[in-house]
């Protein structure tokens, strides 16, 4: 859980605002639901890994421990470890007030007790868009050209799309010869595939006993690591693929393709798992060559709105990991050109400085104060390093301050000043 200074909060919000505006164009609404959840509803199994790493509060009404029985009986709130799940709690509440297809936008904090490292922190926001109530392959195709289009709009280039659907990947369990019962533990190892590589997969897989079905497994998925194909895979599993799950992935895959927005490439990976349970469908991420894991992901959930006590909805996600963008992209993306400086001397004439600084703020701009103090080359220097980018000298012979304004622009080595004259 970290602090963040003036220009990186300036950083933040800039990058915020830049994906909040893109989809808000692709008629996305806000939402905003609690940090709490019942704590029933964050320990349902579905959440993978990630319910191991819950922040649970503690019962408001315990008065005798005494009467605790256990551990789980400590706590009946959690704070959210994703906007997913409280998304379909507030969708089963609210569904009847909300339109059909619902286009939802959720940005906020969600919290993990995670061991703090580099990409991974205990607090941290998300980006999240949901498509609630449209059953076809058109709402994943809507979510990552939405997002593409964010990631883009943030300044962010050269990165690449993977997808690949989870019912291909329970095909591929059960070809290979695992017991239905033991699909899901499969899944969560293969998921460690990008940290552990083929031969830790391999070891975290021997206690199952069931060496020949890891063997053909891991066989498929490094043939399919040097030449990823849907359709190749289909031939090679044992009963094959429903025709609908190559047609979808197909679908996905080939019309982001076919748009082909700049700095962006697509491709099958039957290597990708994700981590949480819910997933019944297409999956996707989005990675960046300079970001240690994923900058964005999603999938299709269907049944999660109607085990959360809502109706069966067909439902869609995308997440945008916004800690790791705001980290790879530089702090000039956020630059604030208006805002200004008046620079005074000590003595100035308090009601002159509040009525420039009135006229510039009814300008547009935004405009802090500062005396005149040692070096004004330093000082001028410090002041951009604040996130100044324009100056406004005082003094009883300057312009008005809307026609007056100069440039910082600290030329190196010398700490001096460059003006350059805005009208």
């Amino acid at each position: 859980m970290r602090d963040f200074l003036p220009g990186q909060v300036r950083h933040r919000e800039r990058v915020r605002a830049a994906l909040e505006g893109v989809y808000r164009s692709y008629a996305y609404e806000p939402i905003e639901t609690p940090a709490l959840e019942a704590i029933e509803r964050l320990t349902t199994g579905e959440g993978g890994e990630n319910e191991g790493l819950i922040f649970r509060v503690l019962r408001r009404d315990l008065r005798d421990l005494s009467e605790v029985h256990g551990v789980d009986e400590l706590a009946d709130l959690g704070l959210r470890y994703d906007l997913t799940v409280p998304l379909t709690r507030y969708y089963a509440t609210h569904s009847a007030e909300l339109p059909t297809p619902f286009r939802s936008m959720q940005i906020g904090y969600v919290w993990r007790a995670e061991r703090p490292q580099r990409g991974r922190f205990r607090q941290f926001m998300q980006c999240d868009i949901d498509l609630l109530g449209e059953a076809s392959v058109a709402a994943e195709v809507e979510l990552l050209t939405a997002t593409c289009d964010a990631l883009g709009a943030t300044g962010l280039t050269g990165f690449t799309v993977r997808v690949n659907d989870r019912r291909v990947l329970l095909a591929l369990v059960a070809s290979s010869g695992f017991p239905e019962t033991l699909s899901r533990q499969v899944l969560i190892t293969l998921d460690k595939l990008d940290k552990v590589g083929m031969g830790g997969v391999a070891d975290l897989l021997a206690p199952l006993e069931h060496p020949d079905a890891a063997r053909r497994l891991l066989d498929v998925l490094a043939e399919q690591q040097v030449q990823p194909d849907i359709q190749a895979l289909a031939k090679a599993l044992e009963g094959g693929l429903a025709d609908e799950v190559v047609r979808d992935v197909d679908v996905i895959v080939t019309s982001l393709v076919d748009q082909r927005m700049p700095g962006v490439e697509v491709a099958f990976d039957a290597t990708l798992v994700r981590g949480m349970g819910y997933y019944t469908g297409p999956i996707f991420e989005i990675e960046h060559a300079e970001s240690r894991g994923s900058i964005a992901g999603g999938g299709r959930y269907d049944d999660l709105v109607a085990k959360s006590g809502g109706p069966a909805v067909p439902a869609c996600g995308m997440s945008v990991g916004f800690e790791r963008l705001c980290e790879i992209l530089p702090e000039s993306v956020a630059d604030d050109d208006r805002r200004v400086v008046i620079l005074h001397d000590e003595d100035a004439p308090l009601a002159l400085l509040l009525d420039a600084a009135r006229r510039l703020r009814a300008n547009g701009y935004a405009v802090g104060r500062a005396t005149r103090r040692g070096r004004v080359g330093r000082q001028l220097a410090r002041l951009e390093a604040d996130g100044y980018h324009l100056v406004w000298e005082f003094g009883p012979t300057s312009p008005s301050p809307c026609c007056g304004l100069s440039r910082l622009a600290v030329e190196p080595g010398t700490g001096g000043l460059t003006p350059l004259m805005m009208t």
